[in-house]
This record gives C-alpha cells, structure tokens and sequence, in this order.
C-alpha cells in the first residue's frame, strides 16, 4: 500500500476505533468523581489504571490488524526494538493525562498517530467527556468536530496567552512581553490542540514528555499551521530508538521564532 493514497481510507478507521476505545474509557470514568477503574504506580511513581491497560489491549488488538505492517509504540505495552526496522509506524497514548482521569477531571484524551518515514501523517485526539474529537492527516487540515481549525493570528508575542510548565510560570508572568498565563491542561496532548484552534497562542512543556504524548498532536499542530519543535527548532522525527523529549515548543509558524528564543532563554537559565 502506498501511503499517499490510502491516508482517506485509513483515516476514518483510526477515527472509528478511537471512539471505540474512548467508549471503554467512558465505561470507567466518573466525571467529577474518582475513577471506578483499580489504580496502581509504575516504577516513577506515575499511576495506570486499569481503563489503561483496557484501552491499550483492545487499540493494540484493532490497529494492527488495519496496519499489518506498521509498528507499534504505546506508553502501556513493552517497547520493541525491532519497531526500528519498520516505515510506519502506530503511536499510542491510551489515556494521555491519566492522573486527571482517575481524579474525575474531564480534560484526558485518547491519542492515536500513524507515522511514516520518521512524521506523523494521520493524527487522532479524542477527549470524550469533554466531547471533542481532533484529526489531521497530512496535507488535508486539521479538525476539531468536524469543523476546520487554525492556529492564532496574533503578530507578535506581546500580550500573548500562553500555557507555561509549572516550574516557570513566575518567569514568564514577569516577562517583559506582558504574556497572560492560561491554565495548565493535565494532557499534552490537549495542551497542544489548543494552540492549534488558537485557544491558546503558544505552549512550552517541560522536557521529559514522551512520543506517544506528542505524535498524534504534532500534525493536527502542524495542519493549523503551526509547529512542534524541541529547543533545536527542527521538525521532530519519530521511531526513533529514544522516546523521551526535551524541551518542547508549540507555536504559530509568525511566532515560532521568538517563542522558540524564548524557550532557550528560560531552558539556559533553569538548567
């Protein structure tokens, strides 16, 4: 198969079987109350919940069988080296923003990418108990519901909301650039869906995210005309032996290069 004749037809599958994991997280999920799902801790100390595990044996049963010769990386299942061999490759988060979700917060996300040659070419954010589903496929937009969505058209970084990592907020409220400081979404994921409908204008995460927090996001970003980069300013490639990231900055292409002298700036002066 090539992938630039099936990205139509593969599209509206991922998407079907996003919702369909999405309903199996639902089933656990109690808004404004602890999750019904049993919860325990990974070697971090960060938790998992059953809903997890539930979400990544159903995705990891369905997508292979649509993309036999992809890849597989999920934040839930053992990572194999011999994904490296592979072009494509299927990249999934099955609850991005798991403490939120287990807590009743309703802003977590499924998050499902199809990557090729090394960049995500199909991307699916869906946050079903905050119903809104996200998709982008390479060189056919991005959407949020269905309706088309782009990046902020603000000029310059003055006056600029921006979502900011815990640790340097206060940097970033006394920058001279006047930045307004929006709330911190527990997802990634979702963090960076909002620059891409302009909701927010820029993003910086701290470095340590991972592939699979990111994949799905970077092209919806990268439709709406922004971009993803870590602190080095190229396009990220993906499938590659290393998951962790650095730094992370999520901008429109007209405020990329300042939010990304920025990111430097604070990232020099924290280390």
């Amino acid at each position: 198969m090539q992938m630039t004749t099936d990205i139509d037809a593969i599209q509206p599958q991922i998407e079907t079987l996003a919702r369909a994991a999405g309903d199996i997280a639902m089933s656990y999920f109690r808004s404004g109350k602890r999750t019904t799902a049993d919860v325990s801790y990974k070697g971090g100390g960060s938790p998992v919940t059953e809903a997890d595990l539930a979400v990544d044996r159903f995705l990891l049963q369905e997508l292979p069988r649509l993309l036999p010769d992809a890849g597989w990386l999920s934040e839930e299942t053992a990572d194999s080296m011999d994904r490296l061999a592979q072009k494509r490759l299927i990249v999934v988060d099955p609850i991005d923003g798991t403490l939120a979700y287990a807590r009743g917060d309703d802003r977590w996300a499924v998050s499902i990418a199809l990557v090729d040659a090394g960049r995500p070419v199909i991307g699916i954010i869906h946050a079903p108990a905050l119903g809104e589903t996200y998709i982008a496929a390479h060189g056919r937009g991005a959407f949020l519901n269905g309706a088309r969505i782009s990046v902020s058209t603000r000029a310059t970084l003055e006056g600029a909301e921006i979502v900011a990592p815990r640790g340097l907020s206060d940097v970033f409220e006394t920058s001279h650039y006047n930045f307004r400081l929006a709330p911190r979404t527990p997802s990634l994921a979702l963090r960076i869906a909002d620059v891409a409908t302009g909701k927010h204008d820029l993003a910086i995460a701290a470095r340590d995210s991972r592939d699979w927090d990111i994949a799905a996001a970077d092209i919806i970003l990268t439709e709406a005309g922004g971009r993803l980069t870590e602190l080095e300013g190229e396009a990220l490639t993906y499938n590659r032996r290393e998951a962790r990231r650095d730094m992370l900055i999520a901008a429109p292409q007209a405020l990329f290069e300042g939010s990304l002298a920025l990111a430097r700036a604070v990232s020099k002066g924290a280390s």
